[in-house]
């Protein structure tokens, strides 16, 4: 006997608290989501490394197109369907629930990776903010206090999405405030002159990438594009927006443009003050790629009383940086497992809500267990598996990506005709966003799959492409497990979940009528 799932109208709450989110709050999740901080502090080595030298701004510009385009692709099907649980439902509705549940696979498992980093980040900055510097060295004591704030992170996304929400604000302003500063005095002095000889006067040629060689610019295109992965996050909180259907998609559209704008500002300020060369302060230096921003904070502010000031201010940047991101990762985690749970995806347990706080109970609760489980026992196996299973998220958000510009086109595809518009946003622009990912997809796959490449290799792959198809192979036995599970079986059943696509004359998603795939499409 097949098992019975409730079809859920496009748009239905799932007990989450409507209407308690602003446009600016869901910008703030946006931005907080992606750590600016961190990101750039992470990366930004590593870019000049690659062999990009000064250009290390043509390449953040690069990768804001294709990521613009996906967010563009982002807000239209938002607008069709406000689904909490974005990339799994959008996915079944346009190619059927395995694919679907496939995709919201995907994303979890990339949230679940990189809080791994985070935590580890989390545990660091913190020692090293309180002074403890020989401990922060210590990856088990760093696991420890990691740990901590990850169970206090969960506690507050578990608390409500209000006091999420202020955390974010205080978080991102602490940030912010400390990453203009840098850049403000970072070109302030290089401009009078008092940089030191290492320090380049910025020019436009910086921001065009012509002239570098094809593995560089590869590699540059593909670090530079995961330092915006995270801004989806305002969209997983649309059921919690005040304007549903249009607010959380121009939280996406306006998230990317404040992170291109706040990118490039670090990054001219820190190349122009450190220099691209290969020892000392330079962000060419191999011993400063890991962390370019707290090698510089002395550099940039002095060892003054104000100096000093701002050296710890630095290292707070970092660890509000980390934090906002985490939390930032709990809510759409379980949001998404919310949401495949109340359409069948999942144990029925997981769509409980808590009736106080009105947020997901054992979705937000799972994922830090999972994610504790996952850090420990990474931290405990070696560094390298740690430092390889973060780089392995890069393949999992290409597929996200893609998947995302590729729903978009084909559940609007009886809407392009009509105008312009149609045609531009929601075929040409998220399609070619889509083109563009799942060539990164290839790319990174090859080139992660190296043996030599990364810290590890098993069975002859490079460990980060190990990682990646081991996380992939899991998710494909849990499909085969699922589908065979009281309660959730009905799911991958024919007709489990409705196909849809946008209506044109309501501009709203259309639930196909009839069990299966719509006539002439085959399932995926």
């Amino acid at each position: 006997m097949t098992d019975s799932v409730s079809e859920q109208a496009p748009g239905t709450t799932k007990g989450l608290r409507a209407g308690a989110l602003g446009l600016v709050s869901q910008i703030v999740i946006g931005v907080a989501a992606t750590a600016p901080a961190y990101s750039i502090a992470a990366t930004l080595g590593f870019l000049v490394i690659a062999g990009v030298g000064v250009k290390a701004p043509a390449f953040l510009v690069l990768a804001f197109i294709p990521i613009l385009f996906i967010a563009i692709g982002f807000r239209e099907l938002n607008r069709a369907e406000p689904d909490c649980g974005i990339n799994f439902t959008w996915a079944s509705r346009a190619f059927g629930p395995h694919v679907g549940w496939f995709t919201g696979w995907v994303v979890i498992i990339a949230q679940i990776l990189v809080m791994t980093s985070q935590s580890a980040l989390t545990g660091k900055y913190t020692l090293l903010l309180l002074g403890l510097d020989s401990l922060a060295g210590n990856r088990f004591v760093a696991a420890v206090v990691g740990l901590c704030w990850l169970a206090a992170l969960c506690y507050l996304s578990y608390r409500g999405i209000e006091v999420s929400a202020r955390v974010q604000w205080v978080l991102l302003f602490a940030e912010l405030v400390v990453l203009i500063a840098f850049a403000i005095v970072a070109l302030t002095r290089v401009g009078s002159g008092t940089a030191g000889p290492q320090s380049l006067t910025p020019g436009w040629d910086w921001f065009w990438p012509g002239g570098v060689g094809a593995g560089a610019f590869i590699s540059a295109t593909l670090l530079a594009v995961f330092i915006y992965w995270g801004f989806e996050s305002c969209l997983s909180v649309n059921e919690e927006s005040r304007n549903p259907r249009h607010g959380p998609g121009k939280a996406a559209v306006v998230s990317t443009a404040l992170l291109v704008v706040n990118y490039l500002l670090v990054t001219v300020a820190a190349v122009a003050f450190a220099g691209v060369g290969t020892h000392g302060i330079g962000l060419g230096n191999p011993d400063n790629a890991e962390d370019v921003l707290a090698g510089l904070s002395t550099a940039v502010f002095g060892t003054g009383g104000l100096g000093a000031l701002f050296g710890v201010l630095m290292v707070i940047s970092v660890l509000t940086s980390s934090a906002a991101t985490s939390q930032a990762t709990i809510m759409p985690v379980a949001r998404s497992t919310l949401a495949m749970a109340s359409h069948g995806a999942l144990p029925k347990a997981f769509a409980r809500v808590h009736p106080r706080y009105q947020t997901p109970v054992l979705g937000t609760w799972a994922f830090g267990l999972v994610s504790a489980i996952v850090y420990i026992g990474l931290s405990l196996w070696s560094e390298s598996v740690l430092s390889d299973s973060v780089e392995a998220t890069g393949i999992t958000v290409a597929i996200e990506y893609g998947m995302v510009g590729l729903c978009c086109v084909w559940v609007f595809r009886k809407t392009l005709s009509r105008s312009v518009r149609n045609l531009v946003l929601r075929g040409l622009v998220p399609g070619l966003g889509a083109l563009f990912f799942f060539t990164v997809l290839v790319l990174a796959f090859v080139e992660y799959s190296d043996p030599g490449y990364g810290d590890t290799s098993v069975l002859g792959f490079g460990g980060v492409a190990a990682i990646a198809i081991l996380c992939l192979l899991i998710g494909v036995g849990l499909i085969g497990w699922l589908r065979r599970a009281r309660g959730t079986r009905g799911f991958f059943t024919p007709g489990g979940m409705a196909r849809g696509s946008v209506d044109p004359a309501t501009d709203a998603m259309r639930l196909e009528p009839g069990p299966g795939s719509e006539a002439g499409v085959p399932e995926i």
